[in-house]
């Protein structure tokens, strides 16, 4: 896997600590403009490309996000795997907030998103993208292993429901996603798994629990400012794995 490394995610991302030589590109795609302009530069020599998946200023709610421009943009920019970040809320007792989550596997929960670069089929050639295993195992493994290596606290693998948003869950909702098997829920990672999986871009994304969703009658229900706080404890943790783990996933064959 040659080229750049790009990541989606959100806050403390374009801090100048976190990479050398930035510069901002403008782009345009097929499917319209992406959240945000792209801020290149690079992390251990390796050129990464980073977007803002809510905007610079986080102005796009959930459901608005043009999902299909963002790794269209990245692919065409000449980036060979996605490293998305997240916020999730925790479905499992154990999985507690601060912790990361390297995900394995989704549920679609969404209702209303254009999650599909298949707006039409040639005659008799349906396009049906496999996505068994939705999440690069190769990224996969070499996050979990950095993680370990920097004495992070983090799951291997877990299961994230992905619901519209942008309003949060309702207890009822809650318990139904865990007696499904999801562990996390958030609000947008199935569907840019699905669209980088469908346009060939190799996707893996490291998860962080700011809280315990709404199923967890023991504590009060997730607020917008607990997923803050939680988050701005955090996130430098999520910066320091991604900086261990570019090198490497810029250098698989």
């Amino acid at each position: 896997m040659d080229g750049k490394v790009g990541i989606i995610g959100g806050s403390g991302l374009e801090k100048e600590s976190f990479f050398t030589s930035s510069h901002e590109r403008a782009v345009m795609t097929l499917w319209g403009s992406p959240s945000s302009p792209l801020l290149e530069g690079a992390i251990g020599g390796v050129p990464i490309v980073i977007l803002a998946r809510h905007g610079r200023e986080h102005t796009l709610p959930p459901s608005q996000v043009n999902y299909r421009a963002n790794v269209q943009a990245l692919k065409d920019v000449g980036c060979s795997c996605i490293l998305a970040t997240t916020a999730v809320g925790s479905l499992r007792q154990e999985i507690e907030r601060g912790d990361l989550i390297i995900l394995d596997q989704f549920i679609d929960f969404t209702k209303q998103r254009r999650m599909t670069y298949h707006e039409a089929f040639a005659p008799h050639q349906p396009l049906h993208a496999p996505m068994a295993e939705p999440f690069d195992a190769r990224l996969r493994e070499i996050l979990h292993a950095e993680a370990v290596k920097l004495g992070l606290r983090c799951h291997r693998t877990g299961t994230v429901i992905t619901i519209e948003g942008p309003r949060f869950s309702t207890r009822a909702e809650s318990r139904m996603y865990r007696i499904w098997g999801a562990d996390v829920v958030n609000m947008s990672v199935s569907t840019e798994a699905a669209l980088a999986n469908e346009i060939g871009l190799p996707y893996a994304a490291v998860a962080m629990s700011t809280d315990y969703d709404a199923w967890n009658e023991a504590v009060e229900a997730v607020t917008w400012q607990e997923i803050l706080e939680v988050f701005g404890r955090n996130v430098n943790n999520v910066m320091r794995l991604l900086r261990a783990a570019i090198p490497q996933a810029a250098g698989l064959a």
